[in-house]
């Protein structure tokens, strides 16, 4: 019987072969030896646009990102048909892989030039603007594809999410109800539909609408969700917490200096972590204003190296020898040193890293940990109100998010056990009052001189990738907290839960 190397391995010899070896390996998931399978066939027949999009395809899902760039430019100079998607996934690749934005922008024209009227283009070049707090440029690429596509609920909800509302009976509340109530609506409309009128209706303090609209809108996006995505398992999230705190006893010796030794001006990880929406982003933007630090935004680095270097996560992590380690701290760092080739100090601040604390202080024993808090009824409803991926099945139900809120404080309450002076509690609610000390307080946590930049909002023009880029940019408010008392009655399940022990 062949093993399973031998069945990965690419047999085919005629070209035609080749390729039907190649899709055949994509299918059963081999995707390194469908790239190699493309890699042979275009070495034997280069004039192959389509296989050399499909081979950038695959390089892309693999991490290889300059070589799907390099693939996606042969499609283009071979004379691929619609070459205005080529350059929009060129974009994406610099963009979302890269942080070059300027270099996503010039794509995204491209693809403009060849087809003004390409939607998905528009679509990101004004997501791109907003990252950037160009509000104005990001409404009008939303206005021209409106224009384009009057029914796009996705451009519709996106261009009502610029808007700040006072007026209940403001035409674009109007609109939104009109988009909602369209037969044609598939559940994934409705969704964003269903959370830019919340929004709306909460600024405008019409509080009861504005929480059935949100409840209808999460059941809408549940309903959106792919063929086969699970629902939140209360049970399955108390045992991952379990077998988590079980792979993390207690504080183990360093495994020593992981990776190769650094220059000194190479990027040193700040890690910030919390619930999503407690303040994680507001946090980082300040840490930002900085001269030293550089804000690197939600990352995926840390969850590729558990689930992919360090898997099954996180048991592996019992038998991981110190040269593995080692190798896994070296990979994060070469990363991070080529997305911020000129940061000192650089933020990883993805909200759900509270989950890798204990991979953080095994790769790196010296690490500094900022974790995020908010008063618990607030962060719960902030988590509500927010259009998620839904593969956080969590978030679309208030009593899911209840659960997750308890599961994360266990998880938080066994590090601050193991590494209690290694992290660093910011409150949202005391930062909003009284930032110039909460400040203080964190800069000389993480041993940073004081600057009084880190009281200002980020310009425009800083690229902020969160749910948060337009709260970000205000100056400082405290409306949020305490936001949770214009819907008390609605609460009242989700505070006596939260107050219960466990």
């Amino acid at each position: 019987m062949a093993s399973g190397a031998e069945r990965g391995r690419v047999t085919a010899q005629t070209s035609e072969e080749l390729l039907r070896e190649a899709r055949r390996l994509e299918r059963d998931g081999s995707l390194d030896e469908a790239i190699q399978a493309y890699l042979q066939l275009l070495h034997r027949k280069p004039d192959l646009p389509n296989s050399w999009y499909n081979l950038a395809r695959l390089q892309t899902r693999q991490r290889q990102y300059a070589e799907a760039l390099a693939a996606y430019q042969q499609a283009l100079d071979r004379g691929i048909e619609r070459p205005e998607e080529v350059h929009l996934n060129r974009g994406v690749i610099f963009s979302d892989a890269l942080r070059q934005f300027a270099a996503a922008e010039r794509e995204l024209q491209a693809a403009l030039a060849l087809n003004p009227a390409y939607v998905p283009a528009l679509l990101n070049l004004a997501n791109l603007h907003e990252d950037r707090g160009a509000r104005q440029a990001a409404a009008t690429q939303y206005e021209r594809i409106l224009s384009l596509e009057p029914r796009s609920a996705q451009a519709l909800s996106r261009y009502a999410n610029l808007r700040n509302f006072s007026d209940p009976d403001d035409p674009l509340i109007g609109r939104l109800r009109r988009a909602l109530a369209e037969p044609a609506a598939s559940p994934a409309d409705r969704a964003s539909l269903g959370f830019a009128l919340g929004r709306a209706l909460d600024a405008c303090a019409h509080y009861a609408a504005a929480f059935a609209t949100y409840a209808q809108a999460n059941r809408d996006s549940r309903a959106s969700a792919e063929p086969g995505a699970g629902r939140y398992s209360r049970t399955a999230e108390e045992r991952f917490i379990d077998r988590i705190i079980a792979a993390f006893p207690g504080e183990r010796p360093s495994v020593g200096r992981p990776g190769v030794e650094r220059p000194s001006a190479a990027a040193r990880p700040i890690f910030v972590c919390g619930m999503f929406r407690s303040g994680s982003t507001l946090t980082e933007q300040l840490l930002a204003g900085h001269p030293q630090v550089q804000a690197g935004g939600e990352l995926e680095l840390l969850p590729h190296i558990a689930h992919h270097l360090l898997a099954p996560f996180p048991e592996a992590l019992a038998a991981a020898s110190p040269g593995r380690l080692q190798s896994a701290a070296g990979l994060y760092l070469d990363s991070l040193a080529k997305l911020f080739p000129a940061g000192q100090f650089v933020t990883d601040k993805r909200p759900d890293n509270f989950l890798y604390i204990g991979l953080i202080k095994r790769l790196f024993p010296a690490a500094k940990i900022i974790h995020t808090v908010r008063e618990p009824l607030d962060n719960c409803l902030s988590l509500f109100f927010l259009h998620l991926d839904q593969r956080m099945s969590y978030a679309l139900d208030l009593m899911d998010i209840g659960h997750h809120y308890r599961q994360y404080r266990r998880l938080m309450a066994h590090w601050q056990r193991l590494f209690g002076p290694d992290i660093f509690d910011v409150c949202y609610d005391t930062l909003v009052q009284e930032p110039k000390p909460a400040m203080a307080q964190l800069l000389g946590f993480l041993g940073l001189d004081w600057n009084e930049r880190c009281l200002e909002v980020p310009a425009a023009g800083r690229v902020i990738r969160t749910a948060s880029v337009w709260e970000a940019r205000e100056p400082l408010y405290t409306r949020s907290s305490g936001r949770a008392r214009h819907y008390a009655r609605e609460l009242d399940q989700l505070r006596a839960y939260l107050a219960e022990a466990g």
